[in-house]
């Protein structure tokens, strides 16, 4: 897009939907055991509890959003900002400042990485199950690319049309000489430190971080400089 700052970069931040697996009744166990299997299968040293520990909060029936942060870019910096609390109150939020900034499919974007396959199908199937309407722009089921080429994910950029590949936000921003956003926690601790921990401003500080380094992995594949950590702004730390 020719004009940066209309572009929503944005990451979410997932966890079980329970604390652990004995908190499912029997029929949520048992769909959790079939949508397990093939994971299961190839790691018959783990119980169903340390596999849905582990990987529950990757699926939208069975985990739920604690964080969604967005950043836009600004007089050469990036402003970020997370949206916490109860998983539909998050929603609500981000749809409210979706619909009133960022509506317009010939004007606005969206930017994340891997963000079509993970984190917009994610936020709409989750906003479905609590009967949250879901703003236009973000109704994507049913179109065809060239019909949405205003999400930007960066790891498609990454791909040049390769569908077979994934490269991860860190290797990309290794690749591509750019500091790492990886702290003291990485996502597969982000279950942990929420139901253990009880740290949701631990969680929203790295979830921030990705967004940045979402944002200057996107100006690095545009041809552009990449935003100098002083002039990244936390907005509510």
């Amino acid at each position: 897009m020719s004009d940066y700052r209309k572009i929503l970069f944005l990451d979410i931040e997932t966890v079980t939907g329970f604390s652990d697996y004995q908190q499912l009744d029997t029929k949520w166990q048992e769909l959790w055991v079939a949508k397990s299997k093939f994971y299961a299968q190839q790691h018959i040293e783990l119980t169903e509890a340390q596999i849905y520990e582990d990987r529950a909060g990757i699926f939208a029936e069975f985990g739920k959003i604690v964080c969604i942060s967005v950043g836009t870019l600004h007089n050469e910096g990036i402003r970020l900002k997370s949206i916490l609390g109860e998983e539909s109150a998050i929603l609500q939020e981000f749809f409210e400042l979706v619909n009133a900034h960022f509506n317009d499919p010939q004007k606005h974007g969206f930017c994340g990485h891997n963000i079509r396959e993970f984190d917009l199908p994610y936020i709409c199937r989750r906003a479905v199950i609590h009967q949250i309407p879901i703003p236009q722009i973000l109704q994507l089921s049913g179109r065809k690319p060239w019909e949405t080429t205003y999400v930007i994910d960066t790891l498609e950029m990454w791909k040049f049309g390769d569908m077979k590949n994934f490269t991860s936000l860190d290797l990309l921003a290794a690749c591509l000489q750019l500091p790492s956003s990886k702290s003291d926690i990485s996502g597969k601790d982000v279950s942990r430190v929420f139901w253990r921990e009880n740290d949701i401003q631990r969680i929203s500080k790295y979830c921030m971080s990705d967004v940045a380094l979402t944002a200057n992995v996107y100006l690095r594949l545009s041809g552009k400089n990449p935003i100098p950590a002083e002039k990244i702004e936390y907005v509510g730390l």
